[in-house]
């Protein structure tokens, strides 16, 4: 018989930006459950679970990421991984946000990964484990309807990504991404929440999706645990597409019934579903 089991991430201290809720949560929650340390950057940490670390950062300031970084490093003597997920979401075409949106998406979104990584990247470099991993998204691959400015900005992140496993490869960094689809987020939950009828949305939403739901956060965030193990050594500058094959497949639309079949007028629920998907991409076609 063998000895005890050691998780993946054992003795692994472990960054997760926007760690408070949603997709970050549950990314927080994986690596613990797999050995990590984990230390919570957030701008509103009174959501965090009490059994991390959690230290106040807005991704957007360099001087907030500078202290929260180095107090986790105080803290804990190291880091091993950060998980760069952050993020905000915008909605529109290009002409629907001015220049100070555009900024301050992009300086979330994009630089901030830079500011988090940058300031970890000192402890990354000592660590024999050293992993990143950021969170884009498939509007970086896939044309989505009025998100121009957040899939631009998602479409630097996958660009940055493989920027980054460039540079620190020699260094023992290792940087990969996720492209999660819309996953059922409380950002998501409250955009359903807005509509005329929350409950025909999210059904118009969910059929959109290739296998019929949502994206759950625990699965981005297994992942993500793959992403920075030591088990993916050999992976580097990829990235796991978690959205039930939104991205990559071109699934044939079911066919009608002859309209020979149909009664004269009628209006079958498929064709209410297909009215009110299209309405959903226009609406709410967030990642």
């Amino acid at each position: 018989m063998g000895g005890p089991e050691v998780s993946a991430l054992n003795g692994l201290v472990a960054i997760v930006t926007g760690g408070a809720s949603g997709i970050g949560a549950a990314i927080a929650q994986r690596l613990h459950a797999d050995g990590a340390t984990i230390a919570v950057l957030d701008r509103d940490t009174s959501a965090a679970d009490p059994a991390f670390a959690a230290f106040t950062a807005d991704v957007s300031d360099r001087a907030s990421v500078d202290a929260a970084v180095s107090a986790v490093a105080e803290k804990f003597g190291r880091i091993d991984i950060v998980v760069n997920n952050a993020g905000i979401g915008a909605q529109g075409d290009i002409a629907a946000n001015d220049d100070d949106e555009w900024a301050r998406v992009l300086s979330v979104n994009v630089t901030g990964i830079a500011r988090v990584t940058s300031a970890a990247l000192p402890w990354l470099r000592k660590s024999p484990a050293a992993a990143v991993c950021n969170t884009a998204s498939i509007a970086s691959t896939t044309g989505l309807p009025q998100r121009a400015l957040y899939s631009a900005s998602k479409g630097a992140v996958s660009a940055l990504t493989r920027a980054m496993a460039a540079d620190h490869l020699r260094e023992g960094i290792r940087v990969n991404a996720v492209n999660p689809g819309t996953a059922d987020t409380p950002w998501v939950g409250r955009l359903l929440d807005s509509a005329t009828d929350p409950a025909a949305e999210r059904a118009a939403l969910e059929a959109r999706q290739p296998h019929g739901r949502l994206v759950s956060p625990d699965e981005v965030a297994a992942a993500v645990a793959y992403l920075v193990s030591p088990a993916a050594g050999s992976t580097t500058g990829t990235f796991i597409e978690v959205d039930g094959g939104m991205a990559q497949l071109r699934l044939r639309a079911e066919q009608p019934p002859p309209l020979s079949n149909r009664a004269p007028g009628s209006i079958r629920t498929s064709d209410r579903t297909s009215c009110a998907i299209r309405k959903s991409q226009a609406e709410v076609s967030t990642p």
